[in-house]
């Protein structure tokens, strides 16, 4: 895996403009053995079952074929699947500086569904969007989807549709490698950056040691902040920090997993039928191994040196 600098990576999210289109590569994905499943996410008790999504049909319509009236069919004779992304998320959505292309575990799950509806994996626009922007987006009808660290959970899903659960992630603590913290409860009056509009900065201020919610707008930004001296360390998903830590050589990650954050794909709540469509296509990647050969390219050993097995789906119907 390549590794940026973080300078290198502002730079290139710079010269990125929200709203533009292209590919990026897209990961060998060669067919292998079925992976098991794992158990899913707790779920919160205000709406039931948060990670319980629509269930897939048995079968889905071929590439190109998709159904008259449908939305999916709005999307295939557009042309191309509106998508809103990250631009600065190493490992999951992030802009490669060198050949100014968006990749990444969450760019290549996209690319699977764009199969799927077109038989092309490229024919995606990206939209680059803020943490803050995801379910404003969704609502307005600017994209089809988004695939941006999205975590499921109840209020989210008052607002937005989510496929089931395609990665399991968790909150942790990336200090200075001479911080003597240890975890989210050593980091009380200090303060803790993570971007607006998450989940992450919910936890942080919420936790018994008080630390001081420090919200900017991009990773990138809680990144720049953290190397400067501005905050003493960020919180966010452990797969987020993966990233964060593979760019500064002098910050390490801390600490158990306090939060569990589940990740689904945004769609908006009028198209059951397009959630229903990506719950297919997410169900044929467990099986066919798609989502193993995802997981060993981009977050192997970055994030875990072995193998987990996939989320397992969790159906409400």
């Amino acid at each position: 895996m390549r590794r940026w600098t973080a300078g290198l990576l502002v730079l290139a999210v710079l010269a990125f403009l929200a709203g533009c289109g292209g590919a990026t590569r897209t990961a060998a994905v060669a067919p292998q053995a079925p992976v098991a499943q794992a158990t899913p996410s707790p779920a919160a008790a205000s709406c039931g079952n948060a990670v319980a999504s629509l269930r897939p049909p048995a079968a889905l319509p071929a590439p190109g074929q998709m159904p008259a009236g449908s939305y999916l069919r709005a999307i295939q004779d557009r042309g191309r699947l509106v998508a809103g992304v990250s631009q600065d998320t190493l490992l999951f959505g992030f802009l490669n500086p060198l050949d100014g292309q968006i990749e990444g575990f969450d760019i290549d799950v996209l690319h699977q569904i764009s199969q799927a509806i077109f038989g092309d994996p490229n024919k995606i626009e990206y939209r680059a969007i803020t943490t803050a922007d995801r379910i404003p987006k969704i609502l307005d009808g600017s994209v089809d989807i988004v695939g941006r660290t999205f975590t499921i959970n109840c209020d989210r899903r008052k607002q937005v549709d989510f496929s089931s659960v395609y990665f399991d992630a968790g909150q942790r603590v990336l200090v200075r490698k001479d911080s003597t913290a240890r975890g989210i409860q050593d980091l009380g009056g200090k303060k803790v950056c993570a971007t607006t509009g998450s989940t992450s900065i919910d936890h942080i201020a919420q936790a018994p040691s008080k630390p001081i919610p420090y919200p900017l707008a991009d990773f990138t930004d809680c990144l720049v902040a953290f190397q400067n001296g501005e905050v003493d360390a960020i919180s966010t998903d452990d797969a987020i920090l993966a990233g964060l830590a593979a760019q500064d050589p002098y910050a390490k990650i801390v600490g158990d997993r306090f939060s569990d954050e589940p990740y689904g794909l945004g769609i908006a709540l009028d198209h059951p039928e397009f959630t229903r469509f990506v719950n297919g296509v997410l169900d044929q990647m467990r099986a066919n191994n798609t989502w193993a050969n995802l997981y060993r390219t981009w977050l192997v050993p970055s994030l875990s040196s072995t193998m987990p097995p996939p989320p397992a789906p969790v159906y409400r119907d």
